[in-house]
């Protein structure tokens, strides 16, 4: 279990993680449905993971969301690398209702993000307290600070609910997957390291 506490001016985190779990979450960000979003991420990836934040939320919730996802890419970091024994490339597609969500991850170190929802039309918007163009502040500095290489794609949906739920879930499943440990595989590239 790997351990993080970040302090700015705009957020106090306090971390935990173990990346090959049983799917507890324990999550209080002060943001109801960004801390429902992060439990499903546990649940389905089966990690195990706790996160507080006390945030600057009086200003508005980006620099609580972006942060956590700051914090959990490099605990996820640290778990991660140097790569061994795992498959490396994971995918998903998750359904919620009229929602499908597609994610595919690759472990590489070389962190990208592709973000689309564009079948969604404007994404913009609140569920809840949560705006919900946040979700791709919260992917973005994930999987930039754990250098993941991430594709997340709207094919289709209505509700926006059904829609950021779907998108967690699909990063979740396809995180577990290229995280999966394989004895098979030494280091899972031609180069010889990642």
């Amino acid at each position: 279990m790997k351990y993080i506490q970040r302090n700015t001016q705009e957020t106090k985190i306090n971390a935990s993680l173990n990346i090959y779990g049983e799917g507890r979450g324990k999550i209080d960000t002060k943001i109801g449905f960004f801390d429902h979003m992060l439990e499903s991420f546990s649940k389905h990836s089966l990690m195990d993971f706790e996160i507080t934040c006390e945030g600057d939320r009086h200003i508005d919730n980006h620099h609580s969301v972006e942060d956590c996802g700051i914090v959990l890419g490099q605990l996820l970091k640290e778990e991660i690398y140097p790569i061994i024994n795992i498959e490396r490339f994971g995918n998903a597609a998750v359904v919620m209702d009229e929602a499908c969500v597609e994610c595919d991850i690759d472990v590489c170190n070389r962190a990208f993000l592709v973000f689309d929802m564009s079948n969604y039309g404007d994404f913009k918007g609140k569920v809840g307290d949560f705006d919900i163009e946040l979700t791709e502040e919260f992917f973005r500095a994930l999987c930039l600070n754990a250098g993941l290489c991430t594709h997340i794609y709207l094919k289709r949906g209505k509700n926006l609910h059904h829609i950021i739920e779907a998108t967690f879930k699909a990063f979740a499943l396809s995180l577990k997957r290229a995280l999966y440990l394989n004895k098979n595989i030494q280091i899972p590239s031609t180069k010889g390291v990642l």
